[in-house]
């Protein structure tokens, strides 16, 4: 942060802590804005020749923008990456305008550029049973392979993203009928629980080496730490080229397929939203996307004059 000024630097710290605090911002989305503002306030440096202290924000015009978005459009970054450094910087200017009682017009006008949204890839239901079967196999450690097998049960059978099952506690085991989760933004879900997921989770806590108390993390690593998402990413992997799954197969295709096989199942849309703890039902339609894509291939396959 070397070429920002002391003012911006403090504005920056005051604006994340005010996205951490009181926007329940979470620990990677508050990190994202402070690479990508950071960044934004170092071109502003160089693009000006002279540090910009906050009157200087203030004056950042619509060529300032241009010349920012044409500067890391070249250097590699694609339109959505774009889009979303762009989305950092108008939540600061929005927060600094506010504090400093400037109009940040100029930034907030700037558009986005124009990308297509990636649709959800799912796993077909049969490829995440697989997945399910073969999970265990992929440690000598058989307390370890049930851990994994509990934490993808619980991304495929109750949605969960891989952060929210790995901040379980170890009150929450035997998970109940339905459990509260906490998702991004601290957004609060009641999440309902299958017996596949509570029984697996059964099985490793009685497998596990490790005492589970009730303000610890209810998965452990090898050494007893709390478990991170790489060990699953990894077992996903080798699940993947042993099934011959494409590379989308990923821990959170595990929680997409969720979507789509209780939308292919009859779920309603708003009721999938609520499961999936998404802000917007315009996410959710994402899988009806999918779900279309689907039928119109079954379609153009099947239908005797396609």
């Amino acid at each position: 942060m070397t070429l920002i000024s002391a003012a911006a630097r403090d504005a920056l710290e005051g604006f994340l802590a005010h996205q951490s605090a009181i926007k329940g911002a979470a620990e990677n989305t508050v990190t994202a804005y402070c690479g990508d503002i950071t960044e934004f306030l170092a071109f502003m440096t160089l693009h000006s020749g002279q540090t910009q202290g906050l009157g200087a924000l203030a004056r950042i015009g619509t060529p300032d923008m241009r010349a920012w978005m044409a500067r890391t459009r070249s250097g590699g970054v694609g339109p959505r990456s774009l889009a979303r450094k762009l989305s950092a910087v108008k939540a600061f200017y929005k927060w600094l305008a506010v504090r400093e009682g400037f109009e940040p017009t100029a930034v907030l006008s700037t558009r986005a550029p124009k990308f297509t949204k990636k649709l959800p890839r799912p796993i077909s239901e049969e490829s995440a049973r697989d997945v399910l079967d073969i999970a265990p196999l992929q440690s000598d450690k058989p307390w370890v392979g049930l851990r994994d097998t509990a934490v993808l049960t619980l991304l495929w059978g109750c949605g969960l993203r891989i952060s929210e099952a790995l901040g379980l506690q170890g009150r929450d085991a035997p998970l109940p009928q339905v459990v509260r989760i906490t998702g991004k933004g601290g957004k609060e879900r009641i999440v309902p629980v299958i017996d596949a997921a509570r029984s697996a989770v059964d099985a490793y806590v009685t497998a596990c080496p490790y005492d589970l108390p009730d303000d610890g993390p209810l998965f452990r690593a090898i050494r007893g730490g709390a478990l991170a998402p790489r060990p699953i990413q990894k077992v996903m992997s080798n699940a993947r080229m042993q099934l011959g799954l494409p590379s989308s197969a990923t821990p959170h295709a595990m929680r997409h397929s969720f979507a789509t096989h209780l939308l292919n199942a009859g779920g309603d849309l708003r009721a999938i939203q609520e499961l999936l703890g998404h802000a917007s039902l315009s996410t959710t339609q994402a899988y009806t996307a999918v779900d279309t894509v689907r039928l119109m291939d079954v379609y153009a396959k099947a239908h005797p004059k396609a």
